[in-house]
């Protein structure tokens, strides 16, 4: 996952619904980034919990520990996947502790201790998911829209397509105006709320403003996903970034 040309490593593999990354090397300013947007990455495939084994981490600065909060608040709301820290040595623990990690991210000290953990949530919302590569063309607007369509109508939550085509239609627009890249769109249902998600290679985060050469009176497509979704946020990942957007029946039109 990381490069091999890094001071630090990342590796992962898969342990029943869990995905575990073990990690190796220097933890510092040069490599934060790299460690938050692994960690994110794997959550954005939504497995029941995200494992992270920090026992050999090298922390140089005992503030950066706080990678692992800033990893979890960026998938807090979605796809709010468990984050869980395992750190064998007695010192890193104490260390984790100190610096108030705990307060947000589990930590354990063995994997074994942390996978029971994740298990125990046997109650866990099931979740519905599509997801579609689109290609960079005006088109794909028209697509988006009938591919959110077709899904939900198949969850048996056509209420929601008003409001999700409206959602859709932002996001992909801002990526084939604003980057260079192909979208790729998820679509995700848990509970009672709809998830619309689109990635990019940009790693440029989405922040709402106001184009001036269009006039003050002309409102972004940000600002309108802010006023129609119950939640939005834009997610770094490894290539770039997902903006997603979470609606509820109290969003539909």
């Amino acid at each position: 996952m990381a490069s091999s040309q890094s001071p630090i490593a990342v590796s992962a593999h898969t342990w029943g619904k869990s995905q575990v990354l073990n990690v190796d090397g220097v933890l510092d300013g040069s490599t934060y980034r790299e460690l938050r947007d692994a960690v994110i990455k794997t959550a954005l495939d939504e497995p029941r919990a995200v494992i992270v084994d920090v026992t050999d981490l090298q922390v140089l600065a005992e503030s950066a520990w706080c990678v692992f909060t800033s990893a979890r608040w960026h998938v807090s709301v979605w796809p709010d996947v468990p984050l869980i820290l395992v750190c064998r040595n007695a010192g890193g623990r104490d260390a984790i502790r100190r610096n108030g990690i705990t307060r947000y991210v589990p930590l354990y000290s063995t994997l074994e201790s942390a996978h029971a953990a994740a298990r125990s949530d046997d109650l866990e919302p099931p979740r519905r998911r599509a997801r579609a590569q689109l290609p960079a063309v005006h088109s794909s607007l028209r697509r988006a829209r009938q591919l959110v369509a077709e899904w939900l109508t198949n969850w048996s939550q056509a209420d929601f397509i008003p409001v999700a085509a409206i959602v859709v239609d932002v996001l992909v627009e801002n990526v084939l105006e604003h980057t260079l890249s192909a979208p790729r769109l998820i679509v995700e249902s848990r509970d009672d709320a709809v998830t619309i998600a689109v990635s990019d290679d940009s790693r440029a985060p989405a922040v709402r403003h106001e184009d001036p050469r269009r006039g003050g009176d002309t409102v972004s497509g940000l600002a309108v996903i802010a006023a129609l979704a119950r939640a939005w946020g834009s997610t770094p990942t490894s290539t770039g970034k997902t903006v997603w957007a979470v609606i509820g029946p109290e969003n539909s039109l």
